[in-house]
């Protein structure tokens, strides 16, 4: 018979795993306890949820919703950051937590809407450029053909004038 604590446990966990478009592994062992307060309000501050887990209800929970890929990065004393739509604010956060201080933290891997990352691609997503960036990137190289195009066509036309105010300046007598 499981235990009252252990099913909300697994509750919260299956409820935080449906609905994160994000969950990054992470393994917390041999942080102090101010390092981990630090980690957690700096996390909490990006609207990051971070948990510590035990591995057992972990399993079940990812197993109830559907998600048992991401016990495949998850080994050992195990906290996970959870995040809704913006994927790469807590992997950020955790990696400069990391690099830039005297820590263990060690970003095992993530699940990113329901695909797996190792550990260097999930780090590699910090690189990324923010989302607005990103789809300004976007648009620019959709617009550049179009901006080309009627570049093209605005240099026709110009030229075009240019030829007919030349003969409208022959035929009225002035010097061209």
């Amino acid at each position: 018979m499981p235990r009252e604590k252990n099913v909300r446990e697994v509750e919260e966990l299956a409820a935080l795993l449906s609905g994160a478009g994000i969950a990054v592994s992470t393994g917390y062992a041999g942080l102090t306890v101010p390092q981990m307060t630090d980690l957690r309000r700096q996390l909490r501050e990006a609207g990051v949820q971070y948990r510590v887990v035990k591995n057992t209800l972990l399993r079940i929970a990812a197993e109830r919703v559907g998600r048992p890929q991401l016990l495949s990065v998850v080994e050992g004393p195990t906290a996970i950051a959870f995040a809704g739509d913006d994927v790469l604010t807590p992997v950020r956060v955790l990696e400069a937590f990391a690099r830039t201080g005297r820590t263990t933290l060690a970003v095992r891997g993530a699940m990113v809407d329901g695909r797996i990352f190792g550990r260097e691609d999930t780090l590699a997503l910090a690189t990324l450029p923010p989302r607005e960036v990103l789809l300004a990137q976007a648009l620019g190289t959709l617009q550049a053909p179009l901006v080309q195009l009627v570049g093209v066509l605005q240099a026709s036309l110009r030229g075009l004038v240019g030829v007919l105010e030349a003969r409208r300046r022959q035929l009225a007598g002035e010097a061209v």
